[in-house]
């Protein structure tokens, strides 16, 4: 609790101190000026995130509704009167940083993943998946036409790809908690979100390929252009992983020679940029080539650096992550317009792509082939979105289509919302879904025997 008051006390002397800051800027701001802003910046927000971490786990709920909350505080202090933080919105250091902490993070997520393991659970998980992509999407673009009938219908169909993604962490929690990982539910509903994610990235990588080719004065939806960027991103997925598991093994062999500590973390960073620049310079989003690089690699390929007593990848990284990564989600938090919640227009379209978001993943749960399983606990596992739908939705803060933001300050607090509610929905709904099963499956046999 000590700590816990002395990182509340050194937050509250960071934030009074950026107001003096925010006080000497000038146009002119020269280069130290510039690192103390930045510095000052990230220890607000690394402490806040914490903070607020912590605070959501003792309720056991996902640290990142705590580091959205605390950004959506620092964002919104102007609400209170408070303008020192109002740098934090535009600071080009601190959206490079959270740039870097996504990919790494897409990178991370990739590494989570098994190509084998998504084989392996067979149709099911990608009949979940695939009707868990289309039926979000289809019912995401309906409100957003329905809501919004003077936006571009580039922003419908965005907001549609935006509700595509499963968070895979929080279910999985949940399903361990429970101790039913083991159960053919859980093996169907990670299968099948670990796909989702990929199917949800190709969706992202041709619907802002779309937009990119429509602000360059495309007219319409040219088919020619989607079926091309349709190719290239299947292409680029597939041919990562063709030649990544070949040359992977090589480079990583050739790099275990040098007897440098951290070898194994440098180089395999150094392959995630490589592949997240790649997607990049054909017309992908950069976390599109994070993920294929985590996808790709396997313990197999860096066996040399762990026989000499290395850490293993995902430990070398976590440092990294640690710190990376919740400066994406305060950032994310600090760009919600709190002021828009009073809008009921906002609200109402918040609350109707909420129920899109959990209809079309519910409806997912009838898509499973296999018979005697709990198709009301799979549609309500792959319910939450959590970070991926938050990184789609902030990349859509930076596309633009003839003058026109995709992603508005009020559509992304209404996604917000969506990401928010439906986080914090998952783990009491799956948990009463299991449960209801096991009661079911405990009182049916004793029933049966009384009759008897």
């Amino acid at each position: 609790m000590e700590k816990f008051r002395g990182s509340v006390l050194l937050l509250l002397l960071a934030a009074s101190t950026s107001s003096l800051l925010a006080q000497e800027t000038t146009p002119d701001m020269d280069h130290h000026q510039t690192v103390a802003r930045v510095l000052l910046a990230l220890i607000l927000i690394l402490l806040g995130a914490k903070l607020g971490g912590a605070v959501f786990e003792r309720f056991h709920q996902p640290a990142v509704l705590g580091e959205l909350v605390v950004g959506m505080l620092l964002g919104n202090a102007s609400l209170l009167g408070f303008h020192g933080l109002e740098f934090l919105k535009n600071e080009e250091l601190l959206a490079l940083l959270a740039e870097i902490g996504v990919i790494l993070l897409l990178f991370e997520v990739g590494l989570e993943s098994d190509i084998a393991e998504m084989k392996a659970v067979g149709l099911s998980a990608f009949s979940v998946a695939t009707v868990g992509v289309i039926m979000p999407f289809l019912l995401g673009w309906g409100v957003s036409a329905w809501l919004l009938p003077k936006a571009h219908r580039f922003v419908h169909i965005y907001v549609g790809a935006v509700l595509c993604a499963t968070s895979v962490g929080i279910t999985a929690r949940v399903l361990r908690d429970l101790g039913k990982l083991a159960t053919r539910e859980a093996r169907i509903i990670l299968g099948a979100a670990v796909i989702d994610d990929v199917l949800g990235l190709l969706v992202l990588a041709i619907v802002s390929g779309l937009i990119r080719a429509a602000n360059r004065g495309a007219a319409g939806l040219p088919w020619m252009s989607t079926l091309w960027i349709v190719v290239k991103s299947v292409g680029f997925l597939l041919g990562a992983i063709w030649i990544g598991k070949r040359l992977s093994p090589r480079l990583f062999h050739l790099a275990s020679k040098l007897r440098v500590h951290g070898m194994l973390l440098v180089t395999s960073l150094s392959f995630c940029f490589l592949m997240a620049y790649l997607a990049s310079a054909i017309g992908l989003a950069t976390i599109v080539g994070a993920f294929a690089a985590g996808l790709l690699l396997d313990k197999v390929h860096y066996r040399d650096f762990l026989d000499r007593g290395e850490h293993g990848l995902e430990e070398a990284l976590r440092p990294l992550t640690t710190v990376l990564v919740p400066v994406f989600f305060v950032l994310m938090g600090i760009r919600v317009d709190l002021s828009s919640f009073g809008r009921t227009d906002i609200l109402g379209f918040a609350a109707l792509v909420t129920l899109a978001a959990i209809l079309g993943k519910q409806v997912c749960g009838l898509a499973v082939w296999e018979r005697g399983v709990n198709r009301l606990a799979i549609g309500l596992g792959m319910i939450p979105r959590g970070e991926v739908g938050l990184i789609v939705a902030g990349i859509g803060m930076t596309l633009v289509v003839q003058g026109q933001r995709i992603v508005t300050p009020s559509i992304f607090s209404a996604i917000v919302i969506m990401v928010m509610v439906t986080t914090l929905l998952t783990p009491p709904l799956v948990k009463w879904a299991m449960t209801r099963a096991d009661v079911r499956a405990t009182v049916a046999p004793a029933e049966s025997s009384a009759r008897s």
